[in-house]
């Protein structure tokens, strides 16, 4: 039974090589977006991989391509970027994985992972690296509580939290019409441009803990029909793949998806509700000509 949850535990692996083929057919790089939408149709994902969750909510087939990025960041393939644009390292480019070479970078990244661990153990800590490991572990589930803060704001709350999110990247005029029942539409805005253009967007707010369905796309659209240029949903779970497609298609007016993990990322970005921690690191060398007499 354990072995058995240890394969499944690192079903992951199997994302290694196509993943790197897809950052080199995006031309070296991408968005997680894309990179995971273009792994999706390589290997020709049906929709029911693709929006099964996990039981945080989260869409486990992301979260396989974002585990299956951290052991190619650690293996030097791909670049260690933390947020933003994932990119394929010199080293990366030239690689190709068959699964069983996936497999033994696993295995010795697994291996190495527990005998780093092993080592720390042994070895007792500097006081000031006990304080910053337990601030880390303090703040390191922050993206869950933040979420989970959000699923507990009351409706009004949450679209006066997306009002203050569109105001802080750039939108103007910036109004919620939620409580007036508005069809579905949360309420307004305008984003400027430059001097000479700017264009209206309706925005929806849903805090989900499960996937918005395309229904839900196309039923905001045709609230938008002849009120706006553009429409953007703001949630705290997920999209589905189908809700993707649907919000990108075309003939129609397109409508930004953003969805739990892109909201903590931009709540990150503009530090709201979020107070970055800094932390420093001793620079021995920097010491070094001083010690000499």
């Amino acid at each position: 039974m354990a072995r058995q949850k240890k394969e499944e535990g690192s079903q992951f692996v199997r994302y290694f090589g196509p993943l790197l083929d897809a950052l080199r057919g995006l031309g070296g790089s991408g968005s997680p977006d894309e990179v995971v939408e273009r792994i999706a149709s390589d290997l020709s994902l049906s929709d029911e991989i693709q929006n099964e969750l996990l039981p945080s909510g989260e869409l486990r087939y992301r979260n396989q391509v974002a585990w299956a990025r951290f052991y190619l960041v650690r293996e030097g393939l791909l670049d260690s970027s933390k947020r933003g644009i994932w990119s394929l390292t010199e080293r990366g480019r030239a690689t190709s994985l068959s699964p069983s070479e996936a497999r033994e970078i696993f295995l010795k990244l697994v291996r190495k992972f527990s005998e780093q661990r092993k080592a720390k153990a042994e070895k007792p800590e500097p006081l000031e690296e006990q304080v910053a490991e337990a601030n880390g572990a303090a703040s390191s589930d922050y993206r869950s509580e933040i979420l989970e803060i959000l699923l507990n704001l009351h409706p009004a709350g949450f679209e006066r939290l997306s009002q203050r999110l569109l105001r802080e990247a750039g939108f103007i005029q910036v109004v919620v019409t939620g409580s007036s029942g508005d069809e579905g539409i949360d309420g307004y805005g305008t984003l400027q441009i430059n001097p000479l253009v700017s264009f209206k967007v309706l925005f929806q707010c849903k805090r989900y803990r499960k996937s918005v369905s395309p229904s839900h796309v196309r039923d905001f659209r045709g609230a938008m029909a002849g009120r706006a240029d553009k429409g953007i949903i703001i949630t705290t779970g997920t999209f589905t793949a189908e809700a993707r497609r649907e919000a990108s298609r075309d003939g129609v007016p397109p409508i930004e998806l953003i969805d739990g993990e892109k909201l903590v990322d931009m709540l990150e970005h503009l530090e709201l509700g979020l107070k970055p921690i800094t932390t420093f690191e001793i620079d021995s060398g920097f010491f070094a000509e001083f010690q000499e007499r």
